[in-house]
């Protein structure tokens, strides 16, 4: 799943910078109501920088994401942390991180 959200992203937004990273060993413990291990390949954080998202909102940025990856949604994905920044943003990040 995890190579499966990564090809989807370069795909729709040709990005500078993509990563994403699958945590949901964290949330073992979860079952959904027929009893099934809701973990496995669930829950994801991504990291994604594109000029797409230049002079959009972070709703717009999330939004797009959500659709880039709406099969997968629909399919399983129990949780989605999304860092959807542009090429600017990335580089004043950095700037302030030192």
């Amino acid at each position: 799943m995890e190579q499966k959200i990564q090809s989807k992203l370069v795909d729709a937004f040709a990005p500078q910078r993509v990563s994403v990273s699958d945590f949901s060993e964290k949330h073992a413990e979860h079952q959904d109501r027929h009893g099934r291990d809701e973990a496995k390949e669930t829950h994801f954080a991504v990291t994604i920088v594109a000029d797409s998202f230049v002079g959009r909102s972070r709703v717009e940025r999330h939004r797009l994401v959500y659709e880039a990856l709406a099969q997968e949604l629909a399919g399983g994905i129990h949780a989605l942390a999304i860092t959807a920044l542009t090429p600017e943003e990335e580089k004043a990040n950095a700037k302030e991180a030192v």
